[in-house]
């Protein structure tokens, strides 16, 4: 079943087509909207974000082995998302606050993350990810669009604060049905509060289709909620890039913003699903034309900006990305499973007590098997 949809205009915001500055062939083009917003922005600017994005990819293959040979007990790739996750965050400014999903690997590069917080919390250590206040980034979320309402709440902090800052949020199409993404636009509209909220529309909620959340473009939303809002490429870095900082520019004056970046999911949901019993192998194949690496590549190249020596750094950065990050991972010291019950009160509990004794008493079951 094709999960495309048609082109469809939405009264006032331009909805026919995702905005867009490189096309899938590689090839720029023109628009009014974005093209203020990547003015001056350098082939070097643009190496680098394809580095960013190459970096990503290699990461992202490394998590799914890590997962498969038993390191990790779970991985969420973003195979196909590298450019709406890159282009965005290096957007951002380094003290904006960002407030993830679960999926958010290469927010997490442009971050700065070490190459153990990329694993830490899919193996299940101590310590969650990363340091939020280093990275300026809350800790990943589960639970499907509870994110976006953090994000207006720390907005409104930065209202009372009186700071140019702007809280940023990522969500995936299927978190729109939720109501706590309405509810956070809501509450953004109402007190204006500085926040970006981004939809990473990668055409699959699990294994449930966009067009199941939604008979029109999703940024179509947003504008009933007196938010403006963009529908952009999401495989096009350049535009995603120019996207964000129109976003950014109207949450600094006064407005929040939503950016619906159509992108698309080329691997599982996690490492723990099977695509290929709901999605038709032709879709995939469409969608591999409109790879976010090779498009950039292919710009690059044509206007001898890339070489293959760049490429093959490129390419030995990642690699040695993905060799710190499975050593930082086959090196960390687990706990001992009763070390669970450490800290979660100042004081002795007699129910968590009891909890430590029914664990104890399981684990010693384990033992004798």
């Amino acid at each position: 079943m094709s999960t495309h949809l048609d082109p469809i205009t939405v009264t006032g915001i331009g909805l026919e087509e995702p905005a867009g500055l490189v096309d899938s062939r590689g090839h720029r083009v023109a628009d009014a909207r974005l093209a203020p917003f990547a003015a001056d922005v350098t082939s070097e600017k643009l190496l680098s974000l394809l580095r960013d994005m190459v970096v990503l990819r290699r990461l992202d293959s490394e998590g799914v082995a890590l997962q498969r040979q038993g390191q990790l007990g779970l991985w969420a790739p973003c195979q196909g998302q590298e450019a709406a996750q890159i282009g965005s965050a290096r957007a951002l400014r380094t003290d904006d606050v960002i407030f993830p999903s679960y999926r958010e690997t290469g927010v997490m590069l442009a971050r700065g993350a070490q190459p153990g917080d990329y694993v830490r919390m899919w193996r299940g250590e101590e310590g969650a990810a990363y340091d939020p206040a280093v990275m300026h980034m809350a800790p990943l979320q589960i639970i499907i669009g509870a994110q976006t309402l953090h994000a207006v709440g720390y907005a409104l902090g930065i209202l009372h604060d009186g700071s140019d800052q702007v809280a940023v949020t990522y969500f995936g199409d299927g978190a729109t049905s939720q109501g706590d993404v309405n509810e956070a636009m809501v509450f953004a509209s109402s007190y204006r509060a500085p926040v970006v909220l981004i939809c990473q529309n990668n055409h699959w909620a699990i294994s449930e289709p966009v067009a199941v959340q939604s008979q029109h473009p999703i940024a179509g939303r947003a504008p009933g909620f007196g938010i403006p809002s963009m529908r952009v490429d999401g495989n096009d870095v350049l535009a995603v890039f120019a996207a964000t900082r129109w976003a950014l520019d109207q949450a600094r004056s006064g407005s929040p913003a939503f950016l619906e970046l159509v992108t698309y999911r080329m691997g599982p949901h996690t490492t723990a699903d099977d695509p290929t019993r709901y999605r038709d192998p032709a879709e995939l194949e469409y969608w591999r034309g409109k790879d976010p690496l090779a498009r950039l590549e292919t710009l690059l190249r044509a206007e001898g900006v890339l070489t293959d020596e760049i490429a093959a750094g490129f390419a030995a950065e990642a690699d040695e990305a993905a060799m710190q990050m499975r050593s930082a991972c086959l090196n960390m010291t687990t706990r001992e499973p009763l070390a669970v019950f450490d800290g979660v009160y100042a004081e002795p509990h007699t129910g968590l007590a009891e909890e430590r004794a029914d664990f104890e008493r399981y684990l010693a079951t384990l033992a004798e098997a």
